[in-house]
């Protein structure tokens, strides 16, 4: 086995990675000569050798996207409910699935664990999953429909969600409604070299291969066959840091079936030049796709409208909804999405503690369906309604300005419906409100 192995590797000049094979068991043997007989090194090699290729950047700036915005007139309004008849009808039908992408852990946080499992709950202290869940369980008893959940994990995290779901009960949920699936998996590569890095003997280094991940996990998981056999037409995605998010938002539902699009993306309304968030622009072939902030020339970043705005306005809020027929076109491809390098410190058998970036990581992204889509849906949601994605230990994005958005939130919510919120000198609530997803979804609900 080790010989044939040898060879296998030598083509691809990563024989290196048998270092340390007769320390294994034999069925550490088996399983590592497992691991590498399915690794794609043709993949691999062509990654590293494009990882110097001149990218062209188009001196011309891009264009805003095309754009379905806020209601303004009557005649928005009208379409603004028609939409969310039609989106009620598809939950309603069962033609809607829900992926909730939450691979990540909690470390940046001081959280040990996944950071779905982070408390958030302004009172209460909900977790991020608990959230989530309580807002698709009330969905499906308003539709009379148990909506499918798929949850994206990582290897690192897989075991504990899994056992933190079932700890929670499922937090009300059937268990056969959500259904778990890990992303794969990439090796980091020597950036000097080329050569698959070793964790320890038998054991690559690896990384998640990105958030664009989720189309080949799906698929792998044989879920996009399973949905289209159950009737599912539409997919909507959301990442777990974010708990404003409305879940499959039936207006959002309701545009993208209307308007035909293969995939559609909430933005909000970027106001500062320097904030840290992708822009979902009309690029010069006439397709969208979103440009990321660490590619962005600042020239472009501080580019003024006419009405005195940022031109390039329209931040991505990683909140889509696909069509089914469109994420099973492509996951037939070898190549899903493309891959995106970092040059990141890596820890490995050679070098225990790197002193800098030694490493290439590879990773796909969400966004890069968007300039491979016929018909795209770009939606303007309020910021403060819909997005505070909880990323950072304190400052923006923090826990403290997430539970302050969602107080705020919910204060609103009271207001709407006729109630009287206290509120200190600056209009901000001045006491923790926190209202359960199955009290009540939005403003309406509670009015209600």
């Amino acid at each position: 086995m080790r010989q044939e192995l040898h060879r296998h590797l030598a083509r691809f000049g990563q024989e290196h990675l048998l270092a340390g094979w007769d320390q294994l068991s034999p069925p550490e043997q088996a399983c590592f000569a497992a691991e590498l007989r399915a690794l794609d090194l043709p993949l691999l090699q062509q990654l590293y050798l494009e990882r110097t290729a001149e990218v062209l950047t188009d001196p011309v700036p891009p264009d805003p996207p095309e754009l379905l915005p806020l209601p303004e007139s009557v005649d928005d309004w009208q379409q603004f409910e028609d939409d969310r008849e039609l989106g009620e009808q598809r939950l309603r039908g069962g033609r809607v699935a829900i992926v909730l992408v939450a691979g990540g852990q909690g470390s940046r946080l001081g959280h040990e664990g996944p950071k779905g499992t982070y408390p958030i709950g302004p009172i209460t202290g909900r977790s991020l999953f608990h959230l989530h869940a309580e807002k698709v369980l009330a969905l499906s008893r308003r539709h009379e429909q148990a909506l499918p959940l798929a949850v994206m994990t990582s290897p690192e995290n897989d075991a504990a969600t899994r056992a933190f779901f079932e700890e929670k009960r499922w937090f009300g949920l059937e268990p056969g409604q959500v259904t778990f699936f890990t992303q794969g998996m990439l090796p980091a590569l020597d950036a000097a070299t080329g050569r698959i890095l070793l964790a320890a003997p038998g054991q690559l280094a690896l990384s998640p291969n990105g958030h664009g991940g989720v189309l080949l996990a799906l698929r792998d998981a044989g879920l996009l066959d399973a949905w289209q056999q159950r009737g599912i037409e539409d997919v909507f995605y959301f990442q777990v840091d974010n708990p404003l998010v409305k879940i499959a938002d039936p207006v959002f539902l309701g545009a993208h079936a209307r308007t035909g699009s293969d995939v559609a993306v909430k933005v909000v309304r970027k106001v500062d030049p320097e904030e840290r968030i992708g822009l979902v622009v009309r690029r010069r072939d006439g397709r969208h796709g979103v440009l990321e902030y660490s590619e962005l020339p600042a020239d472009w970043a501080q580019a003024r409208a006419s009405d005195g705005g940022l031109r390039l306005w329209a931040g991505s809020t990683a909140i889509h909804v696909f069509s089914l027929r469109f994420l099973q076109r492509l996951a037939q491809q070898r190549t899903v999405l493309p891959y995106h390098r970092a040059l990141k410190a890596v820890t490995h058998l050679a070098d225990p503690a790197p002193k800098c970036a030694n490493a290439i990581k590879f990773e796909m992204f969400i966004f890069d369906t968007l300039p491979l889509a016929e018909r795209v849906l770009v939606m303007e949601t309020p910021r403060a309604e819909e997005f505070e994605p909880l990323k950072n230990a304190a400052g923006p994005y923090s826990p403290e300005s997430v539970r302050a958005a969602l107080v705020a939130e919910f204060a609103r919510w009271i207001e709407h419906g006729g109630g009287q919120v206290r509120r200190d000198a600056d209009g901000r609530p001045s006491v923790p409100l926190e209202i359960s997803p199955l009290y009540a979804l939005d403003a309406a609900d509670l009015r209600g």
